[in-house]
């Protein structure tokens, strides 16, 4: 048998040789110097509306200062007359000698001109709720944990909204986007539909037996797709500069796998052959040759957008301030691209990770999306074979493998035991002709480029049933986690480092705390399946302590100690909340309660 150290030694020379041959490769075509860093790409059309709208939101803060300011609120405002007769009446407006507004005349003029925020969604009852579902789950003995999971229930009824008629019929008049179907909100400011946090919330829904309110939320989803050809952010004009993370696919996975419904499947498959184009074409493809030589193709994100975030206009140009036009266009990208990313913000993102202006989300090939991808290449063959479609499940198999070899070849870090984000380097690679016409950038790979800092995102790979075929290194992934210092009393930290960013430590999210729980289970062995129950109890029992002393669920929470609210990012923390209903929903389905086991903190 060869020794370890011989085998890492000769793993190395070959990477050497490797990188060696492909540099050769490049220099023979005169491309040494090359650089294959691009920083255009498409643009998303703004509008009108926008722009007048983004207008007052700097004129409010001006008039009443940064305290409690919150610039979504201002461009959510559905107008009562059309754009120009209001972007009339709002220059006609008396100024003081700074330009800026009086605070009575700001007011009186919003009041005049605007409907308030929200006011173009309708309070909406989903048919298929009741306040007590029959078999609701059958696992929670614990009288107290029932009772608190029947008022988490009950908020769907909260939480659910209708778009208003008058939004479809008068486009130019709101932010707001017209849907078929009852919707289900995140909750506070997040009063509109969002991509990625829908399938939490969907995976709450099936758990409150609410089968035809989530597939309304998958058929909400679909539309955009049609209108768009991807699934925005979220649903608001505003949002068309970019997706998020692509979930759909598993929320029609766990709603076949609920209901059994072929007829769903069939009407979905093409919106979810789109998307899959969407994520794996253009500037969202990068390349990339493996230690062998061997050319991988993975995904990342990127926004269509170089100017501040309609939402967020105002905090964007601060963090601008003082940068050239140019500079500033490309970080307003990085800006939105890490908005796309649903990580907004954290310091995964930065070269230097204190400092929001070192984003460079545009030049990393994440963990989490490519395992999102697979999982979407893996269900739409399931789907398709489903179907009888023999030739789509042939394609998407190929296309599942191919990433699988991809992420474990380029994401892949048998040292630490985790896959890790790659920072692709524009200085090490070559732009190769494909059939004699089309050009492709391709970079090479160098563990140097792999991001070594720990994120809860390193272990999401373990969320995929196929990584579980080797059952040695999932043991080995396994105890890297517990050994990461991610995992904390309350909960698993999104990262190592506090930068006061959201997606930072100490903050724990629903969707990380339920992906690694999943991943970890899904484990033959005794003690994955003990670890996943533990981290699940720990998540419950702070979300419940936070809902009997506050009365409400929140975005996210503060891990370092059980019953802590999380904080930081550039708004306050949200209640509501969608994805933590549904996750604690989840939970409880998979894990139950013990009728003697305490929920409380201590």
């Amino acid at each position: 048998m060869v020794s370890t150290q011989k085998s890492a030694k000769m793993t190395t020379d070959l990477a050497q040789t490797a990188i060696l041959v492909v540099s050769l490769l490049i220099l023979a075509g005169g491309r040494a110097d090359c650089t294959c860093e691009t920083k255009g790409g498409p643009l998303a059309e703004t509008s009108a509306l926008l722009s007048f709208l983004e207008e007052v939101q700097g004129s409010a803060l001006a008039t009443f200062g940064s305290a409690n300011f919150d610039p979504k609120q201002y461009v959510d405002l559905p107008l009562r007359f059309n754009v120009s007769v209001s972007r009339q009446a709002f220059q006609d407006l008396p100024r003081l000698r700074n330009g800026s507004l009086a605070a009575d005349v700001l007011t009186g003029f919003i009041g005049k001109y605007f409907d308030d925020a929200g006011s173009d969604m309708e309070f909406f009852s989903p048919p298929d709720f009741v306040p007590e579902p029959e078999g609701f789950l059958p696992r929670v003995k614990n009288p107290e944990v029932r009772k608190w999971a029947l008022e988490v229930h009950s908020l769907w009824k909260v939480l659910s909204r209708k778009v208003n008629k008058s939004v479809g019929e008068l486009l130019d008049y709101h932010t707001l986007l017209p849907l078929p179907d009852g919707v289900i909100i995140p909750g506070s400011r997040f009063r509109e539909v969002y991509y990625w946090d829908s399938y939490w919330i969907i995976r709450g829904l099936l758990a409150s037996k609410m089968y035809e309110t989530a597939k309304g939320v998958v058929n909400n989803l679909i539309s955009l797709i049609s209108k768009y050809g991807f699934v925005l952010n979220g649903a608001r004009s505003y949002y068309t500069n970019r997706s998020q993370p692509p979930l759909l696919s598993a929320m029609v996975e766990a709603i076949y796998m609920k209901t059994g419904d072929k007829a769903f499947l069939k009407k979905t498959l093409p919106a979810l052959l789109q998307e899959h184009k969407f994520w794996n074409s253009g500037f969202h493809k990068v390349s990339v040759y493996d230690m062998h030589g061997v050319k991988h193709s993975l995904s990342r994100y990127y926004a269509m957008w170089n100017a501040p975030r309609p939402e967020s206009s105002t905090i964007d140009k601060v963090t601008a301030d003082g940068l050239p036009e140019t500079k500033r266009k490309l970080l307003y990208r990085e800006i939105a691209t890490t908005a796309e990313t649903g990580w907004d913000f954290s310091s995964r993102w930065m070269r230097d990770r204190m400092n929001l202006t070192t984003l460079h989300t545009t030049s990393i090939i994440p963990v989490d999306l490519n395992i999102y991808l697979l999982q979407m290449e893996l269900n739409i063959a399931f789907f398709a074979k489903k179907l009888g479609n023999s030739s789509i499940a042939k394609t998407f198999t190929q296309a599942s493998v191919s990433r699988y070899h991809a992420i474990d070849a380029i994401l892949w870090n048998d040292d630490m035991g985790q896959w890790l984000d790659y920072w692709i380097d524009p200085h090490k690679c070559e732009t190769i002709q494909i059939n004699g016409q089309q050009s492709e950038d391709v970079y090479m790979w160098d563990t140097k480029n792999q991001n070594k800092n720990i994120f809860a995102s390193n272990f999401f790979p373990l969320w995929i049933k196929v990584f579980h075929s080797d059952a040695t290194r999932v043991e080995k992934v396994i105890h890297k986690f517990q050994s990461s210092g991610l995992l904390q009393p309350a909960g698993i930290s999104t990262s190592l480092l506090n930068t006061t960013q959201q997606w930072d430590f100490p903050n724990g999210w629903a969707p990380s705390q339920h992906i690694i729980i999943e991943g970890i289970a899904q484990h033959k062995s005794n003690e994955g399946k003990m670890l996943a129950k533990d981290i699940a109890r720990r998540w419950l029992r702070t979300n419940y302590a936070t809902f009997k002393s506050t009365g409400q669920m929140h975005e996210k929470y503060d891990v370092e100690a059980c019953g802590k609210i999380g904080n930081g990012g550039e708004y306050t923390t949200q209640t509501g909340f969608g994805w933590s209903n549904g996750v604690v929903l989840a939970l409880l389905e998979k894990f139950g309660w013990h009728a003697n086991t305490s929920i409380d903190c201590s």
